[in-house]
């Protein structure tokens, strides 16, 4: 079989070659899923570099998000061999690691929804409790959890506010459902705080969904309501943020840490039953993954660069073809 694999670490464009390898046996309580689309992330990034919280063994193929087939079956799942093996025509995954998903789902989308859904799920209504009728901040909306926190929240009946870099971005964003955009290369921070003060009537927001840090956590810090939950969902500004604790008190907010994987080791049951909610979502029409482009193996070297520089919006999915 055709896969991606890293000899030697380094950035993607280098160190990603396509080869032949032979394919990989399942053992016990496993199963061989013929991968139809895989899904890019930031950590395949970190992977090929070595800077990632797991180090595989060389020679290794990046990928955590699969969508395909069950070898030998009819039965449509998506799967996370995470952090590795999904840039390949089969992969390996555990029997309780199996997502069904319904033939009206396509391939490039199913692999598209599973980590940033259920991150966003999970961060919206188990972490921040997220009630029909509040206010909430999507922090990069365009971005492919922010895309997915701006349905999941716009399904629950909150009001959406998003911020989002440039014109073709907070465009994305209004697309998706956002109520309202603010362009953070049009105005500056304090200027976006100021207006969604302004917007909310001088309270703040209630929920603020950050995968940004930084200096959008510390602007986000300032835009918080009374009793309102600031998610941590990540640092893809690159500073990660301090938060004084005498601020949370006296404002009277909640800084909540949000890690999906934690669930899939400590709470299987509750990713199960997330994702027979998404899939419920999905079925209604209320939740739709945005793919900015799918690509084939051989380009997501160059797919892996433009989604480090952010140069892209959504997902980034590759097929074997």
């Amino acid at each position: 079989m055709k896969a991606l694999r890293v000899h030697e670490l380094g950035e993607p464009e280098n160190v990603l070659k396509l080869e032949e390898v032979e394919d990989p046996t399942p053992k016990e309580g496993e199963v061989l899923v013929e991968v139809e689309a895989a899904s890019l992330n930031f950590f395949d990034i970190l992977l090929c570099r070595g800077e990632y919280q797991e180090r595989p063994e060389l020679p290794f193929s990046p990928g955590g998000e699969v969508a395909g087939t069950v070898a030998g079956t009819d039965r449509r799942v998506i799967t996370t061999p995470s952090p590795t093996g999904g840039f390949a025509q089969k992969v390996v995954a555990g029997e309780n690691d199996l997502f069904d998903i319904p033939d009206s789902l396509p391939a490039e989308k199913a692999a598209a929804m599973h980590i940033i859904y259920q991150t966003a799920h999970f961060a919206l209504h188990r972490r921040g409790r997220l009630r029909a009728g509040e206010t909430v901040v999507v922090n990069a909306g365009a971005g492919g959890v922010g895309s997915a926190a701006i349905q999941l929240a716009k399904a629950a009946g909150a009001t959406v506010f998003a911020t989002a870099g440039g014109p073709e971005k907070v465009e994305v964003c209004r697309t998706l459902g956002a109520d309202r955009v603010f362009d953070y290369r049009a105005a500056d921070l304090k200027e976006i705080v100021l207006s969604v003060k302004a917007a909310t009537g001088g309270r703040g927001a209630d929920v603020i969904f950050d995968p940004v840090g930084g200096d959008v956590f510390d602007a986000s810090r300032r835009m918080i309501g009374f009793e309102g939950r600031l998610l941590v969902i990540g640092f893809a500004g690159g500073r990660i943020a301090e938060a004084p604790t005498n601020h949370a008190l006296v404002k009277n907010y909640s800084v909540v840490g949000v890690h999906w994987g934690l669930y899939r080791t400590r709470a299987p049951h509750l990713v199960h039953e997330t994702h027979r909610e998404l899939m419920r979502l999905y079925g209604a029409g209320e939740i739709d993954p945005l793919v900015h482009s799918v690509v084939p193996f051989a380009e997501v070297p160059e797919a892996l660069v433009r989604l480090g520089s952010r140069g892209t919006h959504g997902k980034l999915v590759t097929t074997p073809g």
